[in-house]
């Protein structure tokens, strides 16, 4: 394990393990009998959740949440591919190890199993359910040094895959840079997915940059052009209507999601995509 692994990993566990925001001790919530708490109804919420004497009383729609009683079952699903083999101030690939580093952590933090897979055209890897910092250490050691040039992440048919190997219910974190079409209608019918989109602030706001040359980090291909004004434009309106098919899907299919850049901090990020609870 290389020195800047290692001071990832030490940083991550300490924000994990130290990092007291907020009363709940736990990052997940599950559907068990515990109370937890109410909170104000938000679009996508369990209508069978809402507590409907605090809703008349405050004029209000209120929702119970639960502490989950049994144990939960957490994913982290790594799509890994050739595009996140860039980064202005990392690379992509960095930035979902440690991402997968404090899914990892909080959930052995919370007694809870914690499952890493790897995928690209397919599912390449599932690694055994774990309750131990050694596992999680393993996963993230595994995703920071793959070799993932030339590979490609197929966001359609290994997702297919990867439903048909996570068989219990799970919290299923899907992360990538989701620069290709996916389809998460299958995978939502069993487990909770979230989205965690990786991604370079150039990638969206590129600059002109003149007379380039670009090599592919899937495929290898080469190209010689001249990256000026209208380019950019070009390129802007394409990433700006792909996200926003992505984002309709999720919305579609009630899934949470969060966009986490290379120059970010993403415990911060994902602190706040749960309700500020670690």
């Amino acid at each position: 394990m290389n020195k800047r692994l290692k001071t990832l990993l030490i940083k991550t566990r300490r924000q994990v393990f130290s990092e007291m925001i907020g009363n709940n001790p736990s990052l997940f919530h599950g559907e068990g009998y515990d109370f937890s708490e109410l909170r104000e109804y938000q679009i996508g919420d369990d209508i069978r959740k809402i507590d409907w004497t605090i809703t008349a009383k405050l004029q209000k729609p209120y929702v119970k949440l639960f502490h989950e009683e049994r144990e939960l079952s957490v994913v982290a699903a790594c799509m890994m591919g050739g595009s996140l083999y860039f980064g202005t101030h990392r690379i992509k690939q960095e930035l979902v190890a440690e991402i997968a580093a404090i899914l990892g952590y909080s959930a052995v933090k919370n007694g809870d199993l914690f499952t890493g897979a790897v995928v690209s055209r397919n599912v390449e890897a599932v690694e055994r359910p774990t309750k131990r910092l050694f596992g999680v250490n393993r996963f993230v050691e595994r995703i920071d040094g793959a070799s993932i040039l030339g590979k490609q992440a197929d966001y359609k048919e290994g997702i297919v895959q990867l439903f048909r190997r996570i068989k219990r219910r799970s919290i299923l974190f899907v992360i990538g840079d989701f620069l290709a079409p996916v389809d998460f209608a299958l995978l939502s019918r069993r487990h909770e997915v979230i989205a965690v989109i990786v991604r370079d602030r150039f990638e969206e706001h590129p600059m002109s940059l003149g007379q380039v040359h670009l090599v592919d980090p899937e495929t290898g291909a080469t190209l010689q052009t001249n990256f000026g004004e209208r380019s950019v434009v070009k390129y802007r309106e394409q990433i700006i209507a792909s996200d926003k098919k992505l984002y309709k899907h999720l919305h579609k299919h009630r899934i949470r999601f969060v966009k986490i850049y290379t120059d970010e901090e993403p415990f911060g990020r994902l602190v706040k995509l749960f309700g500020g609870r670690m």
